[in-house]
């Protein structure tokens, strides 16, 4: 697309070579596994993915699994667009979006911001509820979700340096320049929260208020916020069981899962040797995410839906999304990752609190570095809530942003 005009979206068909397609059969018929330690028990995944799942998917995938079947559905789900942008810091970068319209005049524009191990897809569950409520009476949306650039169909950058703070630049210019909407609101769990987070500090006047079902932030120091820091000294004490059930899974998350998060941050291309030429690597690396950080208890994946998230990343060679974390990580400036997680703004948000979820700190810790007005904590969910709770998610996002809180935002 490097001959089209900037901010001129031109549609966009999902469709992968047959050559690709037919290496990756071979590629999973000539796979090799490792072998599990015979005292370790069948759901034990302490070491990583359990190879009998691995297999069992390997199987599926090269003999019943169908692309092009899926490739199909992805198509009529989503009206897909390409458009190219020149991202300031940066330069020209092609995105891939969804733009799915409602029929509704007071329709909200949404902008959904996916996270990793994740891509566009996440949103599929949830753009028929979002457009076209049932209940005129609650709030319709216009659903935007792009892609992160080099997650699924997104063209991936061809040089260093984009990170979620020229994501944020790039997907302002797309909701402003491109689609025309001046104010809009945004949803956005893992690298969706950082990009989001990103653009509302960014671009205050245009993001009008935000929701985020994942959120990490540390406490404030202590000379800011006394009463925060003696409430954790006390937690025990003082924190709901939620609260410490919240600090319990992310301190396990440092200490047991953190591991893909040291790789793809330092050396993720030569992650990528193995990820990107073997697709039984990357469905392992990947199978073990969704296990770890979904409500596993409470949602079972098909074994389409895993194939076919695994197949955003493998269409790419699994390395662009990889180096993301690199990109991110090495940001530098006011707006860069590290420092935003720190910085205050006032833009309005709402969160919600699903109980597998790796990332969201008490209430008190979430007010040094954001304006909450709206919290919902759920009994069932985990890191994927619009793939794993579709229906809580909506319904939160409904009750949000049809606030009184949302509305003079809208307007002001």
């Amino acid at each position: 697309m490097s001959d089209i005009a900037f901010n001129q979206p031109t549609p966009y068909t999902l469709h992968l070579d047959d050559e690709l397609l037919e290496v990756t059969k071979k590629k999973l018929h000539l796979a090799r596994f490792p072998d599990e330690q015979t005292d370790v028990a069948d759901d034990d995944w302490s070491q990583g993915a359990k190879v009998n799942e691995v297999k069992r998917l390997a199987e599926y995938w090269a003999n019943t699994y169908d692309w092009r079947a899926e490739e199909a559905r992805i198509n009529a789900d989503f009206n897909q667009f390409k458009v190219k942008v020149d991202v300031p810091g940066y330069g020209p970068q092609t995105l891939h979006y969804a733009h799915q319209t409602s029929s509704r005049p007071d329709a909200i524009p949404l902008l959904f911001v996916q996270g990793w191990p994740g891509s566009f897809l996440e949103a599929r569950k949830i753009i028929e509820p979002l457009t076209n409520p049932h209940d005129t009476s609650t709030q319709a949306f216009h659903l935007i979700v792009p892609s992160i650039p080099g997650f699924g169909p997104g063209d991936p950058p061809a040089k260093s340096g984009f990170g979620p703070m020229l994501t944020a630049r790039a997907f302002k210019i797309l909701m402003v320049h491109v689609l025309g909407y001046k104010h809009f609101v945004t949803q956005g769990g893992d690298w969706g929260t950082m990009i989001t987070r990103s653009m509302a500090l960014q671009f205050p006047k245009h993001v009008r208020a935000c929701h985020h079902n994942f959120f990490p932030c540390g406490p404030p120091p202590w000379y800011k916020a006394p009463l925060t820091m003696g409430r954790l000294i006390l937690s025990p004490y003082l924190y709901s069981k939620r609260e410490m059930d919240s600090i319990k899974k992310m301190q396990h998350f440092q200490k047991e899962q953190n591991g893909y998060l040291k790789v793809q941050s330092t050396r993720p291309q030569s992650l990528g040797f193995g990820l990107g030429d073997s697709p039984i690597g990357l469905l392992g690396w990947l199978v073990e995410k969704f296990h770890e950080w979904m409500d596993v208890a409470n949602y079972t994946m098909p074994d389409d839906e895993i194939l076919t998230f695994v197949m955003m990343h493998w269409m790419q060679g699994a390395t662009p999304g990889l180096r993301y974390y690199k990109m991110a990580f090495a940001e530098e400036g006011e707006f860069s990752i590290m420092k935003m997680m720190s910085r205050y703004s006032d833009v309005p948000i709402g969160l919600s609190h699903f109980p597998n979820e790796i990332s969201l700190p008490p209430y008190d810790w979430v007010a040094g570095v954001a304006n909450e007005q709206f919290r919902r904590e759920h009994d069932r969910g985990g890191h994927f809530a619009a793939v794993e709770c579709p229906e809580l998610l909506v319904q939160d996002l409904m009750e949000w942003f049809s606030s009184d809180v949302v509305r003079k935002a809208m307007q002001g």
